[in-house]
């Protein structure tokens, strides 16, 4: 982890570091990334959907405020009017308001505003991550307690929308799971009911 997810990552490739994400309009049929280097480009990734699904938007959120506070060279007031246009970029995401208003609240106190967005951002998504992990151990034990007693040996699930790593890092939720009972060897045969409005979920 640390700045690396599977969705987006820092990067500094290209730029000065900067976030890489995997633009997600054009899957599933095609791979590219995006480099955010401003606040207008975290802004856009998120309302043109480049990004998308709760966590990764909240995900991308967090670090949009350290790409914000580099460009505002610190200044903490300055920083302010950025956090706001971030957090208006898409008005129901319940996780990307969160993770503006969480990091606004640890930088208020700050002494190194650059330093300490990238720290608490990293530290956010690493949080994140960590919980999904759990998501895939507790949902499979529950799989594998369905299975006993069923008695089968394979099992159906059907998902819907976008509920894995894509959607949230860095295993994502309903999709966690399933990954787990992959590795755990389990026969898992999942069925995936929602794809709109742009092939997410497929």
């Amino acid at each position: 982890m640390q700045g690396k997810y599977r969705a987006l990552w820092l990067s500094d490739d290209m730029f000065d570091e900067c976030l890489e994400v995997i633009d997600q309009r054009q899957l599933p049929f095609d791979y590219d990334t995006k480099y955010l280097t401003d606040t207008n480009e975290v802004v856009t990734a998120i309302k043109n959907m480049t990004v998308r699904g709760a966590g990764v938007i909240g995900s991308v959120a967090a670090f949009g405020i350290y790409i914000a506070a580099i460009e505002v060279e610190g200044d903490y007031e300055a920083l302010k009017a950025k956090a706001a246009l971030i957090r208006e970029s898409r008005p129901t995401a319940v996780n990307l308001m969160w993770a503006v208003d969480k990091m606004m609240e640890l930088l208020s106190s700050s002494d190194n505003v650059i330093d300490d967005a990238r720290r608490y951002a990293i530290e956010l998504n690493d949080e994140e991550a960590l919980e999904s992990q759990k998501i895939a151990q507790i949902g499979c034990d529950i799989i594998e307690d369905i299975l006993k007693k069923s008695g089968k040996t394979k099992i159906n699930i059907l998902t819907h929308c976008n509920a894995g790593w894509l959607a949230v890092i860095d295993e994502g939720t309903a999709l966690a799971p399933i990954y787990e009972a992959k590795r755990r060897g389990i026969d898992v045969h999942v069925w995936v009911d929602e794809t709109r409005p742009r092939n997410q979920g497929a």
